[in-house]
């Protein structure tokens, strides 16, 4: 019998036994210890280390759960963004074929009419997850740029997405973002910080809260399946695996959308700005060497170079827009102006402080 979907305190042996079995595991689970990990900010995750009274050779010892968050406003985003829902659907059809490396699944369900969902992976210890504030090291961007690569050639051009409405950005999707409460989150984030937003911040925000629909010419042509939340805190690093160097997670916002736009996010967010400026034209041109190695090799640059600011744009929306709709923290904040101001950074370098205007 299939697993039921429940809360993560709710979880029993017997459950971890059926969703082991669920995912091809033949195990029984006797006892088991539960306690949350990570730095969610939309769902919670828990470890569960096993301790089995019979389980077949290769059976894990820990695996990771994922629900949604304890947090009611981070809760309600969940809900409101589909995001519960989207991260199912893909672990359930895209993971076979979406090549980036992501962790095993072994079960996963949502409730569509109350979006309460559960996620069963692999625990991929001793894999450390990334760190928006740390960032990531020029070796570990290097990998994270190919794992991109992987991703974006897999769905390149794939108008078959478009049949989905889970995708976001596809013909069938529903937009959930209207413009009023847009420009209110944006008034409501700057009173909220006060001094902390800089000038040019305040430009941006403002020029992108009166004219979200300009994001539409630059964000055009060619598309594939993004992530579109692409940053350290979605991903686990661990240096000494030859298999699995980087593994992403985190698959609630993703859609059908500019490729390079991923690129531009991750860059603006990860790596300090003057690191960035003088290896910036490197990670390019191994990103779009890897997409010509693995078939998408009419991605022009300069075309991927306006998705790539698009991106930056982008990491600078996401920034506000969650830091108003999640609960709040200490850490939630400096992660997010650490998004926002590299963001700022990188558009300036690039003279796009104007494309809203």
């Amino acid at each position: 019998m299939m697993p039921d979907i429940r809360d993560w305190k709710a979880i029993d042996a017997d459950w971890l036994t059926g969703a082991l079995a669920a995912g091809g595991i033949d195990a029984k689970v006797r006892a088991f210890e539960a306690g949350k990990v990570g730095t969610g900010q939309i769902g919670d995750c828990v470890r569960f280390k096993l301790d089995y009274e019979h389980a077949a050779p290769g059976a894990p010892r820990t695996l990771v759960g994922k629900f949604p968050a304890e947090g009611q406003e981070s809760r309600a985003a969940g809900i409101q963004l589909g995001n519960y829902h989207r991260e199912v659907k893909f672990y359930q059809l895209l993971q076979p074929d979406a090549r980036i490396t992501t962790p095993p699944c072994y079960f996963t369900d949502v409730n569509e009419e109350t979006h309460d969902f559960v996620l069963l992976m692999g625990d991929l210890a001793p894999a450390e997850q990334g760190d928006q504030l740390a960032g990531v090291t020029l070796d570990q961007a290097r990998l994270v740029v190919k794992e991109a690569a992987k991703l974006h050639s897999a769905f390149w051009n794939d108008d078959r997405l478009d049949d989905y409405a889970w995708v976001m950005n596809t013909k069938n999707a529903p937009n959930p973002l209207d413009p009023d409460m847009i420009a209110a989150l944006w008034q409501g984030f700057k009173a909220r910080y006060g001094d902390r937003v800089s000038p040019e911040a305040a430009r941006i925000g403002d020029a992108m809260s009166r004219n979200l629909d300009a994001q539409t010419t630059f964000r055009d042509g060619s598309r594939s399946l993004i992530h579109s939340d692409f940053r350290p805190d979605n991903m686990l690093f661990n240096p000494a695996s030859e298999d699995r160097p980087v593994t992403v997670v985190d698959w609630q916002s993703f859609g059908y959308g500019p490729a390079g736009a991923d690129v531009g996010y991750f860059i603006s967010g990860a790596i300090d700005p003057e690191t960035r400026r003088r290896n910036e034209a490197a990670l390019i041109d191994l990103y779009l060497a890897e997409m010509d190695r693995l078939g998408a090799s009419d991605y022009a640059r300069e075309e991927f170079t306006r998705h790539y600011i698009a991106g930056a744009f982008q990491h600078f929306f996401t920034a506000f827009f969650a830091a108003m709709l999640v609960t709040q923290t200490a850490r939630g904040d400096d992660m997010f102006f650490r998004m926002l101001n590299g963001a700022v950074d990188l558009i300036s370098d690039h003279d796009a402080l104007d494309w809203y205007d």
